[in-house]
């Protein structure tokens, strides 16, 4: 009966293999380059939850968990009170992802992985005084577990599944059981019941829900370790097994890349940081029309029609063709293109409700023609910009700011979390949440940041 199921075991132990791994990894076992990238991530996630802390969708949502949560012992970031860790996981998570301005990792996986794993054991570690060591170690393990399973299930997107959702409870789950030390049996039943609880439909881009998924993949991640480590018990072969993740959710596999090269590839090493508040694969084209409109200095106004040759994928999930609001602006490329010539950036204020309606915005956009190139990388693009005198500027972009092959300095990290959280009103000053990130190492217990990260 159980070979009719499709249960029975395939004895291939990648599942065990892998969570063996992140079980026994330890902090001195990382390289100094993947501390450093971890401290930047932790930054750069921090800042796009600060921004989105007084958004009054976000308040509304705090309300709603308030009149049922009666558990206190973890920050939400950027407000004065305290949420048990599975509320405050669902509400810093949904923060970090509210503006689409998080880091985005893109090899071979489009995850948003900071959000779901940070929120997750953020919240956990400050509830069990955990060091910042702890942190760094749990958030390198959880970019593995996410972007590692993302990889043995390749059509995973395709099937429209919102992989910050579905990968993200994975990461967040293996993470957060990183920090409770579970073993390696207790870790393999924490991705197991992860794994279960993996959601998120890609229909709801460009709604509140999209965000709602980083946060309630953070809570899950968290159950699932808290589960596993009071006894609950999940398949040990929840990726490769026969009804397993990656066979579920993929209509092709690639086991190999659970495993291959652990401890010696380190997917955060391969991370993307956002410069601009939308959809990671319109970046190469707004650096396009940025530099389209420096390099002529011609209004809008005298453009007569714009070619923007970009990857398929790109005109696929973000071909919203006329916004009406801000986070519907998020996933239209002509929006993009045309705040990015016009405005020269595509920061928070570019993906308004008001700039989404603003008439010379949408003027533009009616006359951008995007046009699928089949051997263009996702991070690449050409546009050609045809002015009424005749002119044509083309501008080729061969990596988009903030990827791996083109990517931003710490500096201009800080830069981005001093505008995000610029004006909030925190317990100190936002420079000091950024002395204590870079220091993060040496923090003996993670609570001391967070509650710098709190409403004053």
């Amino acid at each position: 009966m159980a070979v009719e199921y499709g249960v029975a075991p395939l004895e291939l132990g990648l599942t065990r293999e892998f969570s063996s791994f992140c079980a026994n990894l330890e902090f001195d076992d990382l390289p100094i380059a993947v501390v450093q990238e971890a401290k930047r991530g932790i930054l750069d996630w921090m800042g796009c939850a600060i921004a989105a802390s007084d958004n009054p969708r976000i308040g509304k949502f705090i309300e709603t968990l308030s009149e049922f949560s009666s558990k206190t012992g973890a920050s939400v970031i950027g407000q004065k009170g305290e949420f048990g860790p599975l509320e405050a996981a669902l509400v810093n998570g949904q923060m970090g992802h509210f503006y689409d301005y998080d880091d985005t990792h893109m090899g071979g996986v489009v995850l948003h992985t900071s959000s779901p794993v940070l929120a997750a054991i953020l919240g956990l570690g400050e509830n069990k005084q955990k060091t910042g060591q702890e942190i760094i170690l749990a958030y390198v393990i959880g970019f593995e577990a996410g972007v590692r399973v993302g990889q043995t299930a390749p059509s995973h997107h395709d099937g429209g599944w919102h992989l910050t959702g579905t990968l993200g409870t994975i990461a967040a789950g293996v993470a957060s059981a990183s920090l409770l030390k579970l073993d390696a049996e207790q870790t393999t039943f924490a991705l197991g019941l992860s794994a279960t609880q993996a959601a998120g439909m890609q229909q709801n881009r460009g709604t509140m829900s999209k965000s709602f998924h980083a946060g309630r993949a953070a809570s899950n991640g968290i159950l699932a370790a808290l589960m596993a480590s009071s006894g609950y018990d999940s398949s040990d072969e929840i990726v490769e097994g026969r009804k397993g993740f990656s066979k579920i959710y993929s209509k092709t596999q690639n086991y190999d890349f659970l495993t291959k090269n652990l401890g010696r590839d380190w997917t955060i090493l391969t991370n993307g940081y956002k410069p601009y508040a939308c959809g990671i694969v319109q970046h190469p084209l707004i650096d396009a029309m940025i530099k389209a409109s420096k390099n002529t200095n011609i209004p809008h106004s005298e453009i007569e029609s714009v070619d923007a040759l970009i990857h398929p994928h790109t005109i696929t999930i973000t071909g919203v063709e006329d916004p009406k609001t801000g986070l519907k602006s998020k996933f239209s490329l002509k929006h993009s293109a045309a705040v990015g010539y016009i405005d020269r950036h595509a920061g928070l204020s570019q993906y308004s409700d008001a700039r989404a309606v603003a008439a010379d915005v949408a003027s533009l956009r009616q006359k951008i023609n995007p046009l699928p190139k089949d051997d263009f990388r996702k991070d690449q693009c050409e546009v050609h910009v045809k002015y009424k005198n005749g002119n044509t500027e083309i501008v080729r972009i061969e990596h988009a700011l903030g990827t791996t092959k083109n990517p931003v300095s710490s500096d201009f990290l800080v830069e981005k979390f001093l505008a995000n959280t610029g004006g909030k009103p925190l317990s100190t000053e936002p420079e000091a949440i950024v002395d204590t990130i870079w220091n993060l190492e040496s923090l003996s217990d993670v609570g001391n940041l967070m509650r710098l990260a709190k409403g004053a």
